[in-house]
């Protein structure tokens, strides 16, 4: 077959799946906008396109987010015609549509299949809105009709989409009923082959400190550190966890900027704003001992979920952060929130211990559990790189699952263009 795969920051979720293809003996190109020229990347030819067009000032906010996605879908399309014109022919388009490109690839290529990669449809019920009550809607009724616009890009390509994929069932689950005849499950998977223990594992912190298996190390991991993802619970948590652990170094890995959620008061950040709650009630030689690394490279926060003793996994009712499954096909001994997209995972005493996500002394608690139990870490560890393993590994189970999904959508009758 000849695919086209469509990623603004290529190969995004298709890392894998790209070059499976290609080794299938099928013509894969990617058009993005990631690239300038023209390129070769593992058989797959990658085609650059150009956002042209800027965001209307003054535009109404809730239809700003809907302009940019606009914005890259006129300019895929126009990079599609392009590549039309070479004689180039889709059998199946594989698109994460998040950011609007493939909305109008279908009028280029009515006969094209096009899958899609559902990552979440906006919902404006709880627990996805004012799930956390400290930081509540300023408007719940302007708030839901705001919300309900941030699926105008789903809405839209719901109407041409052939068939759907999402990673997990709770993320597929947000999706209306009209959508789950053709959502299919598949998460992208996990090499269990480079996420996994790894007894001289060390981790460098700088010049006078290299942590290892041998140093009670507590780790929490975010893209950015924000209440999203439980930032705020966990530095409430730090001083307790600091005094009854005397030893312990807590390593924190995430940047300071907003992936989800509200962005912090005008000239500050989610990190410093719970550092400085917290750090009058923690003593020097203490603070000493934690750890703040940043956005690192990937062979370092391997290193960092290797040497972890237990590790902690907060998280609003959202898509499941891939650092979960990769920290548990680690072995880590891990404490998480007892939130919908964790259980879908997680088995409270099989494979890892759950807290309620707004209970900071719960979770202290359970961590000291953790941590004074050597033997109950290594059974949760092991248990909970098995069930990886054996359900989320990237070679033997997903990939497949993936490399099926495309081969199916290429056998289906297009969904035709509705006006």
């Amino acid at each position: 077959m000849k695919i086209l795969l469509i990623h603004q920051n290529f190969p995004g979720q298709y890392k894998h799946l790209a070059p499976a293809l290609v080794q299938q003996g099928h013509e894969v190109v990617a058009l993005t906008c990631k690239v300038k020229e023209p390129q070769n990347w593992q058989g797959v030819k990658i085609i650059p396109y150009e956002i042209q067009g800027a965001s209307t000032k003054g535009i109404h906010p809730w239809l700003a987010d809907f302009e940019t996605k606009i914005l890259r879908a006129t300019s895929c399309y126009r990079g599609a015609k392009a590549l039309k014109a070479k004689g180039f022919e889709p059998d199946v388009i594989c698109a994460h549509h998040g950011w609007g490109e493939s909305m109008f690839l279908k009028d280029v290529w009515p006969n094209a299949r096009l899958g899609l990669y559902c990552e979440l449809y906006h919902l404006t019920s709880k627990p996805f809105i004012n799930f956390d009550p400290e930081f509540p809607s300023k408007n719940i009724e302007s708030d839901t009709l705001r919300i309900r616009m941030k699926n105008l890009n789903n809405r839209l390509h719901e109407e041409v989409m052939d068939a759907g994929l999402s990673p997990t069932r709770f993320q597929a689950s947000t999706f209306p009923d009209k959508w789950q005849d053709r959502l299919t499950v598949a998460h992208d998977g996990v090499d269990t082959e480079v996420a996994k223990p790894n007894p001289d594992a060390k981790l460098k912190i700088n010049d006078d400190l290299t942590l290892t298996r041998d140093d009670e190390v507590i780790t929490f991991i975010n893209r950015n550190l924000e209440p999203y993802r439980g930032y705020h619970v966990f530095m409430r948590a730090l001083p307790e966890i600091l005094k009854r652990r005397k030893n312990a170094h807590v390593v924190i890995l995430g940047g300071n900027e907003v992936s989800y959620g509200s962005k912090p008061p005008k000239g500050q950040t989610w990190m410093q704003i719970f550092i400085d709650e917290v750090r009058g009630r923690i003593p020097t030689p203490s603070w000493n001992r934690v750890h703040f690394m940043g956005r690192v490279p990937y062979d370092t926060y391997l290193s960092m979920i290797q040497v972890s003793r237990a590790h902690v996994y907060l998280t609003y009712p959202f898509v499941l952060s891939w650092s979960l499954l990769e920290s548990m096909s680690a072995e880590c001994a891990i404490v998480a929130s007892g939130t919908e997209p964790v259980r879908e995972v997680l088995t409270e005493g099989e494979t890892g211990l759950m807290v309620d996500f707004f209970d900071s002394n719960a979770l202290t608690d359970r961590l000291c559990t953790l941590l004074d139990d050597e033997a109950l870490r290594k059974r949760l560890g092991e248990n909970a790189r098995t069930f990886v393993q054996e359900n989320y590994d990237l070679q033997t189970i997903c990939l497949p699952q993936h490399l099926k999904w495309v081969e199916d959508l290429g056998k289906l009758e297009p969904r035709p263009i509705i006006d």
